[in-house]
């Protein structure tokens, strides 16, 4: 088996690139949602059917070179120094990104999303450098799989929603739960070491196309950067257009629907998620309660929140309707 290694922590362009074309891709979906958000689209387009497989593809594609990035940093020696410095910076980004978004969007903001991820995983992925790769790749299956055996009780407390242990997790424009994605960071550090044992991690590093593709690997040498700024900038330019030629008056039962889902996928699936929100919208509508819709007080929040036990006992079997002890 070849063992044979780059030059020392050889900065490798191909993993540059890579990662500049996961933002770009990001981006891509966020300036999609930003439409959606402005109501240029169908209302909740963004996170439903093939824009949902998306977001989750790039969020996977991330953290696997994440995985990959980090063995590449510390595989052959920890870095303390450096390390802690990235680290730092994505905490801080996560803790700002956090505030930023409790005060423009306090339904939905963000507590646990790709950057609070990356910072935990990146500490924890510590451990399994020096693991065999097939451990490693052992411990990446059981963390995907580990939701589906832990589930609800104490995990439902809203301190632990972050576990991805949760049943009933609140709203957020950006939910990353450590797992079961976790495991996709140990895929790419495993990768990254087999890549090292055979000798790919070489011809990775020997590869001249990657130098053809500049943009691509400044973006990915800064990812943090562009995170940060590459949604506020789409966001400027579509309410500048917004100024210029408004969005069409929204309807206020798609508005609903669209707010409804996109809080229902966190949690259920896209097929339960429509059915419900459909049932709970003909309901009120019924019941003339949908100027309440957005703005409840407590006599038609009593009753919106009847007519939603009453949807959910609908669309559910009777093992769901057990509360949960």
């Amino acid at each position: 088996m070849v063992t044979e290694t780059p030059p020392h922590r050889q900065r490798i362009e191909l993993v540059d690139c890579a990662r500049g074309l996961a933002l770009v891709a990001m981006a891509i979906y966020h300036f999609t949602w930003d439409l959606d958000f402005f109501g240029y689209i169908e209302p909740g387009s963004s996170v439903v059917g093939g824009w949902r497989i998306f977001a989750r593809s790039i969020a996977i594609s991330f953290l696997f070179i994440v995985g990959f990035s980090l063995f590449l940093a510390n595989g052959t020696g920890f870095r303390r120094g450096p390390f802690f410095k990235r680290l730092a910076l994505i905490v801080a980004a996560a803790l700002a990104i956090t505030a930023v978004t409790m005060l423009a969007t306090p339904e939905a903001f963000i507590f646990f999303g790709i950057l609070h991820h990356i910072a935990l995983a990146s500490v924890l992925g510590l451990a399994f450098l020096r693991l065999h790769w097939a451990i490693v790749i052992i411990a990446g299956a059981i963390a995907i799989a580990l939701p589906q055996f832990i589930e609800g009780g104490i995990f439902n407390h809203q301190a632990l929603w972050w576990t991805g242990f949760s049943t009933n997790v609140g709203p957020s424009t950006d939910y990353v739960p450590l797992f079961p994605l976790f495991g996709v960071v140990l895929f790419g550090i495993a990768a990254a070491q087999i890549a090292r044992q055979t000798g790919l991690l070489n011809r990775m590093a020997e590869l001249t196309w990657p130098d053809r593709l500049p943009v691509l690997g400044w973006i990915g040498k800064h990812s943090l950067a562009f995170y940060l700024i590459h949604q506020p900038v789409l966001v400027s330019l579509v309410w500048v257009f917004a100024q210029i030629s408004p969005p069409p008056a929204p309807d206020q039962g798609a508005l609903f629907l669209s707010s409804c889902n996109a809080q229902c996928v966190a949690f259920r699936d896209e097929t339960f998620c429509n059915s419900y929100c459909g049932c709970l919208l003909d309901k009120a509508q019924s019941d003339n309660l949908m100027d309440q819709l957005f703005a409840p007080d407590a006599q038609s929040t009593r009753r919106l929140q009847d007519l939603a036990n009453m949807c959910l006992m609908e669309n559910t079997g009777p093992l769901d309707q057990i509360p949960a002890q």
